[in-house]
């Protein structure tokens, strides 16, 4: 622990709200929760529904999503054996991370990757090494991915849609790592939290839709994006029964259950129609165009995502020294938050340095206000 500090999110986070600015920085998504998530909750809480849930959560919630796995993602996963509701699509990487590594273990990260990630894995003694995407082409880098490995490398993380990255791993992509997989022996831990978030006619593909990886891979996912809930932690773990043995374990350990009434406005929620995660991706395919096309115009050089709702951008042009330097200007001159891209990139590489991460899960006319005064900047107002 005594390497491990607060997250770059956190700590610009309390400077933002210190200033009164505008958070692009943290993935707060403060967009209104869907009436029936709500409404799930309050009824729940009103029929007093507030004792221990199931150590893997509520049957009924499991039985909704190993529909929703199947009918959405392709996959079919026992209910009763292969899934766990969890604190969090982060939870169910922490469960994932104690059912399967022993410290001094090494696991591939994905530069740009989820800062979480990383101090899990470090946390638990577990050995980070670094693979690549490129942002420019939203490719892996697969040569990358073959220096990393060693004889102890027992995984690979990967975010499809990517924070902060914005990549969206095609099916090539996934069978690609398939046979990576394979040739190494790997488990794939698989956060695909922004599966309801991609762009230009892109579909989201699980990782264990490919046959080789049906049983490698360890699905983490959630509603804190697709609800906008991201306070109210609730999560799950799809995965072989084998591993859910320990992974349900280490959950139980760690949190007991994620909150009962929670996981009832979930499952409430579950019922939405079709046109209600159409109409979220639209908003956020919008927001897309609004937050680059004033990066451009404020002189930065974004790396257009096609999922998830983070943009990287480039600073160069500014002449800023660092990416620190970065986040503390563009708070002080234009009153908004953004992270130091070096968060995202192994500590010390000097990768990153030269990036902002700003997220853009706002109401359309709050990150209007964002994006004017990024305009500004490259007018010198």
């Amino acid at each position: 622990m005594g390497k491990l500090v607060q997250s770059d999110i956190r700590r610009l986070t309390i400077e933002c709200d210190k200033v009164g600015g505008i958070n692009l920085g943290q993935g707060i998504c403060d967009l209104p929760t869907h009436p029936l998530v709500k409404q799930g909750a309050i009824d729940a809480i009103n029929r007093n529904q507030a004792i221990y849930t199931h150590a893997r959560g509520l049957i009924e919630l499991r039985r909704a999503l190993a529909a929703k796995l199947r009918d959405f993602n392709g996959l079919h996963y026992d209910p009763d054996t292969e899934l766990c509701i969890t604190v969090g699509s982060s939870g169910a990487f922490a469960c994932s991370v104690l059912a399967t590594l022993d410290a001094g273990d090494e696991v591939i990260l994905v530069e740009p990757f989820y800062g979480y990630h990383l101090n899990t894995l470090i946390m638990a003694g577990v050995v980070p090494r670094y693979a690549r995407m490129d942002l420019a082409s939203m490719t892996l880098d697969r040569a990358s991915f073959e220096a990393a490995v060693t004889p102890r490398t027992r995984g690979v993380v990967i975010c499809t849609p990517s924070n902060p990255g914005g990549m969206v791993y095609s099916a090539d992509d996934l069978h690609w790592l398939a046979g990576f997989a394979e040739q190494n022996d790997l488990l794939v831990y698989s956060d695909e939290i922004y599966e309801y978030i991609t762009y230009d006619g892109l579909k989201h593909v699980s990782a264990g839709t490919i046959p080789a990886l049906r049983n490698r891979t360890l699905l983490m996912g959630g509603y804190s994006k697709t609800f906008s809930i991201t306070g109210w932690r609730i999560g799950y773990l799809a995965a072989p029964a084998d591993i859910m043995d320990k992974a349900a374990v280490a959950s139980d350990l760690l949190y007991i259950c994620a909150p009962n009434p929670l996981q009832r406005g979930v499952l409430k929620g579950l019922e939405a129609p079709a046109t209600f995660y159409e109409e979220m991706r639209q908003h956020y395919e919008t927001g897309r165009t609004m937050i680059c096309d004033s990066l451009s115009a404020g002189g930065f050089k974004p790396y257009r995502p096609l999922g998830s709702y983070y943009v990287m951008a480039d600073f160069s042009a500014h002449g800023w020294a660092d990416d620190q330097v970065a986040a503390t200007e563009l708070l002080r001159r234009a009153k908004v938050a953004a992270i130091p891209g070096s968060a995202f990139y192994e500590p010390g590489s000097g990768r990153g340095s030269k990036l902002l991460r700003l997220c853009y899960a706002k109401e359309l006319d709050v990150l209007e206000q964002a994006c004017q005064r990024i305009r500004d900047l490259g007018t010198g107002t």
